[in-house]
């Protein structure tokens, strides 16, 4: 074994991953699936929305920023991590305004295809209904407000990825928001539909306009097989 690997287990499975590498990357590499919404390859790790709650030595960590260690044993898939998944989704969904069926995204939305694979078919608490804004002053981007879940997303891409700082956050709690660099709204800041910002949404918050069913349903990302399904084939090759 090269001193450059680092050896630990996920639910009972010895995994090799790299140094500096979180327990999310390594997990990948090995095609062992952990939820996760606000997480993205192409990103620094966020940690905002926590659906990526393993465990470490039997204390919850997010996968997506906690770093390999030799010897760490790490729990993922058990009915009580899950069950805290269940609870943030249902969180999100009853929070905001999420139309599924009228919604473009359909098929090919990460927050969706996460609660059917977690088993969550209708949320039982409360919607709060709040008013959302949307913005369609941009010409090639809309943003609607109704299906944000604050992941964070294209606020990193705007920086990290565009150069630029379109996205932010406002206001803190149940009040917490998306916002834009200028007063006047989307259409009036520099956000273009080429930037990473503009398709990295995991939801149908952020939307490329003119595009709406260019991908017809039943042959989006999520249609036939479940979100992680792609992680999970590399496992056959490792």
């Amino acid at each position: 074994m090269s001193k450059d690997t680092i050896t630990f287990t996920i639910d009972g499975a010895e995994i090799n991953a790299k140094p500096n590498q979180t327990v999310m990357q390594a997990a990948d590499e090995a095609g062992i699936y952990i939820p996760r919404l606000c997480y993205h390859k192409d990103l620094m790790p966020g940690g905002h929305c926590r659906v990526c709650t393993v465990k470490v030595n039997g204390r919850p960590q997010s996968a997506c920023t906690f770093p390999v260690n030799n010897g760490i044993v790490v729990e993922n898939d058990t009915e009580e991590l899950n069950a805290l998944r269940r609870n943030i989704v249902e969180f999100l969904f009853v929070e905001g305004n999420h139309f599924c069926p009228s919604c473009e995204t359909s098929g090919n939305c990460e927050l969706q295809a996460t609660a059917y694979r977690l088993g969550l078919l209708a949320p039982q608490l409360p919607y709060l209904n709040k008013e959302r804004e949307l913005d369609a002053s941009n010409k090639e981007v809309y943003l609607d407000r109704n299906r944000c879940i604050l992941c964070g997303r294209c606020v990193r891409a705007s920086k990290q990825l565009d150069g630029k700082n379109v996205f932010g956050f406002e206001n803190r709690g149940i009040n917490k928001r998306l916002t834009v660099d200028s007063p006047d709204g989307l259409g009036e800041t520099s956000l273009t539909a080429k930037d990473k910002a503009a398709s990295i949404c995991p939801t149908g918050c952020l939307v490329v306009k003119r595009q709406a069913y260019q991908t017809p349903v039943g042959k989006r990302d999520y249609d036939k097989t479940p979100i992680g399904s792609d992680i999970e084939r590399k496992k056959a090759t490792v």
